[in-house]
């Protein structure tokens, strides 16, 4: 591998690994779930609030890069959403997931969501 946390195109294995620059951790591991000792306040009030026993739709969503900075790949717009700067991401790679599939749910929840814009304009109620 290259230098550290550095991916090299060598170091990645299918043709969509090199296309977006990292590693997609599923394809190694399809164990790969949450540690829920490690969920954040926001979405063990979450997971409450919507009476939810797992993360279900969730597990898969990992902490990536887009562009040399920290983000999370949202679905329903097929784009990546930034963490913001200010935000300091721990060294866990568990942790640092819990973060990202936080501010996916928060940014699915804002105003500033596009799918909110599709619902205003094209919503029939």
């Amino acid at each position: 591998m290259g230098k550290k946390d550095e991916l090299v195109p060598e170091d990645l294995g299918t043709n969509r690994e090199k296309e977006i620059g990292q590693h997609i951790g599923y394809r190694y591991d399809v164990n790969l779930v949450p540690d829920y000792d490690r969920l954040t306040p926001f979405l063990k009030k979450y997971l409450e609030v919507m009476d939810w026993k797992d993360l279900n739709w969730l597990e898969d969503v990992h902490l990536g890069y887009e562009e040399d900075r920290a983000a999370v790949f949202d679905r329903n717009i097929n784009g990546w959403v930034t963490v913001p700067e200010d935000v300091k991401l721990p060294d866990n790679q568990q942790d640092r997931d819990m973060i990202a599939r936080e501010l996916l749910i928060k940014f699915q929840m804002s105003k500033r969501h596009p799918m909110v814009v599709l619902r205003d304009n094209y919503g029939k109620f």
